[in-house]
């Protein structure tokens, strides 16, 4: 039997973005908003190939470099409270391993003239995979991409 084990995780990183609640709020839950910035960096290239942003609804993206493994994210919504919160559970595998299990939670709130966005992640790594903070990081960069997004839209 293969040993296995669980190392769990939680970071909670804070932003404030120049654009009101609902514009970030939506840059989450319309697929087009969504497509410019939650994408994999360098080489890495993201398609999805399911969004139905409802509580109870799936998001799955795949994403990986020409001719590496597959990295697979599959959520699914758990509430969603617009202009306000948005809590996902998701699982993420590279090729067929499952390396993590987590449960994210995205806030908006006003600030000023713009928002902050509360994002905390807490996350079981699975089996070996014990990198939570290579998560953070990557989650940072895709915050910085949201930023870029909101300031190009």
């Amino acid at each position: 039997m293969p040993k296995t084990s669980v190392v769990h995780a939680t970071f909670v990183l804070e932003r404030i973005y120049p654009a009101s609640p609902d514009r970030v709020f939506a840059a989450w839950a319309e697929p087009s908003a969504k497509a410019r910035w939650f994408s994999g960096s360098g080489e890495m290239r993201s398609t999805v190939s399911e969004f139905d942003f409802r509580v109870g609804g799936w998001e799955r993206v795949r994403s990986g470099a020409p001719g590496g493994a597959v990295h697979a994210f599959d959520s699914v919504y758990q509430d969603i409270v617009p202009n306000q919160r948005i809590v996902y559970s998701y699982d993420m595998h590279i090729a067929d391993a499952r390396i993590s299990v987590s449960l994210a939670t995205v806030e908006f709130e006003p600030s000023g003239s713009g928002t902050r966005l509360v994002f905390t992640e807490q996350a079981a790594f699975l089996d070996g995979y014990d990198d939570a903070g290579s998560r953070e990081r990557s989650t940072r960069a895709l915050l910085d991409k949201l930023e870029r997004a909101l300031r190009e839209a």
